[in-house]
Parts: structure tokens; sequence; C-alpha cells
């Protein structure tokens, strides 16, 4: 459970950052990190076409250099698009100017490519969910930082997607932010494929609205 739901002490790490949504509303809002990849996020699109759920995407600025069209597709199908820093950077071991650097680098693309200008405020979440201190208060002068209720845990070697799917079922909420990963390694470990959209039809099954960050 540290791992799939945070506990209140972690979440108090960066208190600004948006952990859950209205605990009072039956809704969650469904997340994807680490894209876009070409083998992946054409499939998970085509997924949430059918069953009717706009998501978030937290890509990755060199995923959309180099798979522009790709990227252009999640933002056409009119899902949200937040930034993953350039090169999925780890908070912890890069000084401020480095990490403000790579996610400015990230944000220049996702603007010229997604037309994300059009937010006031840009979406953010940091790779393997950290940063420093000064990182932090630095983002989110210029970012949402957003964090996430319910990790499914896709990309675990360790974990079959029955598993992945299990902690859907066992940790979904109001308001639960759900990440997922449109990556290879969920989509080669067969854990996206199969949990997702059991997941989806799980979380209709049980009468949660899906909803966009910043809704």
């Amino acid at each position: 459970m540290l791992i799939e739901q945070p506990p209140e002490l972690f979440r108090r790490l960066y208190p600004g950052a948006m952990w859950r949504g209205n605990p009072e509303v039956h809704a969650v809002y469904l997340t994807f990190d680490d894209g876009p990849i070409p083998e992946v996020t054409p499939w998970v699109l085509d997924l949430l076409q059918e069953h009717g759920v706009k998501a978030t995407f937290f890509m990755v600025g060199d995923n959309i250099r180099k798979h522009p069209e790709v990227a252009r597709m999640v933002a056409e199908q009119g899902h949200r698009i937040g930034n993953h820093t350039f090169n999925h950077l780890k908070g912890f071991g890069s000084g401020l100017k480095k990490y403000m650097l790579n996610t400015r680098q990230a944000q220049d693309f996702l603007s010229r490519t997604c037309n994300e200008d059009t937010h006031p405020l840009p979406l953010f979440r940091p790779p393997h969910g950290h940063m420093t201190w000064g990182q932090y208060l630095m983002l989110r002068k210029h970012y949402r930082i957003v964090m996430w209720d319910l990790v499914t845990r896709d990309y675990s070697k360790k974990l079959r997607g029955p598993q992945v799917l299990a902690n859907v079922m066992r940790y979904a909420r109001n308001g639960s932010i759900i990440t997922f990963h449109d990556s290879l390694k969920s989509w080669q470990n067969g854990n996206l494929q199969y949990a997702l959209p059991r997941a989806l039809s799980f979380l209709k099954e049980e009468g949660y609205e899906f909803r966009l960050i910043g809704e």
C-alpha cells in the first residue's frame, strides 16, 4: 500500500501538489506516464475512445521529439497533456538548474507539438514521483504539479496483469488520480493490455465518472 496508495506523510512532502480530486465526488482521473510510444499509445487511445473516456498524458519531451505525430494524436482526441521532463530525469541527484532546463525543454516541445499553451497553468508530474524541495518550490511557480492517489504498478516485472488490476479494484476511490504507463515496460510484460481494459470496465460498472485534470 505504501507504493500503490501513498500515505499522508508522503503526501505532505509536496503539500501544494494535487494528489487526489474531490473526495465527495464519485469521479476518478485517469493518467498515463512516459509516452508517447508508437507501439503503445495508439492502442491506449483506441481503447479510451471505445469506452468514451478522456485521460491526462504526462509525456517525456524526448519521446515527443521522436514521435510528434503520436503526441498530436493524443491532443487531437481531446486528452490533456502534461510535462514529464525531457529525459525522464530523476529529481534526486539532479541540480536545480539542470532539472529546470530539462523541464523547460520538454515544455517547449509539448507547446509546439500539442498547443498546450492554451492552458493557463501547464501540468507537471515528476518522474519517479520525487523532487528536491528546491525543485518543487521553483516548479510550482510555473506548473500545476500533479502526483497520484493510486499507482497501478503496471511497469513492474514482479507483478502480473491480474495483480495490477487488483490494485485498481482495491484502491480506487472518490477523487483517485490513477496512474498507468503507456510505456514499453508496461506493454512488454503484458500488464497494460490485461489490466487497462478490465480496469475501465470495472470503474464504469462502479459508476465512476472520468474527469480530466483541471476540470
